[in-house]
């Protein structure tokens, strides 16, 4: 076991590798060029570092055409690739932010939302009871079972996917948790549907609209 994890971490920590970690936490598939220019480096030397990183399970890629796209292979790579950010010192996180405030205040990370917004979501759904913590696990509440249904959301159909349903994720920001696992993922993805939020090009950043602002407002009374 040790050296499998002295392995992972190799291959995590070179300095290429971790950008090309850091940059598919937006749950985008990229091409080998486009992490190229991402981390500044040759289409050979990309395909290289993007080879190790699939042989060791990290990355999956798929042929459309004449082009190859790459992803994290699953969500879990994420939490560890967000948890690693957590060891970054408060003062030397505005490298990590390639000072964006934006991604500090609300971003993906991977397919669930977190920065400030994500934390305080996820605060106004336990102030309301809608989650409740058990045993590092969230379980939703009856009063939460009428709230997720009315914004459109199978919580069973979720609770049947082979993954986490929801858990607390130590936000590397803000040093508080926000909601993960398919509850999380479910969540974003009705509030990209409704138009809350927006995409922000190139980047993991994401904006609130007037509709979301007032829809927070109206559901949790969280002022944004």
């Amino acid at each position: 076991m040790n050296n499998e994890i002295s392995r992972i971490s190799t291959i995590i920590g070179d300095p290429v590798r971790s950008v090309i970690l850091w940059t598919l936490l937006d749950n985008r598939a990229y091409t080998a060029i486009e992490l190229a220019n991402v981390v500044e480096t040759s289409p050979q030397n990309i395909s290289i570092h993007l080879s190790k990183l699939v042989n060791a399970d990290l990355l999956t890629v798929e042929s459309q055409g004449r082009h190859k796209y790459y992803k994290l292979l699953n969500p879990e790579i994420a939490g560890v690739i967000e948890g690693i950010a957590n060891l970054v010192p408060k003062e030397r996180q505005k490298n990590v932010t390639d000072n964006n405030s934006g991604i500090k205040y609300c971003r993906t990370c991977y397919d669930h939302l977190a920065g400030k917004i994500g934390v305080e979501i996820t605060a106004k759904l336990i102030d309301k009871k809608y989650i409740v913590l058990d045993n590092k696990a969230f379980l939703v509440t009856e009063e939460g079972k009428n709230f997720f249904n009315n914004l459109g959301i199978d919580l069973e159909a979720l609770k049947k996917q082979k993954r986490i349903f929801a858990k607390p994720c130590l936000d590397w920001s803000e040093r508080k948790h926000h909601l993960s696992g398919s509850l999380a993922a479910a969540l974003l993805n009705k509030m990209f549907e409704m138009d809350w939020i927006r995409r922000i090009d190139n980047s993991r950043a994401v904006s609130i609209t007037a509709n979301g602002q007032k829809a927070l407002y109206d559901k949790l009374k969280l002022i944004v």
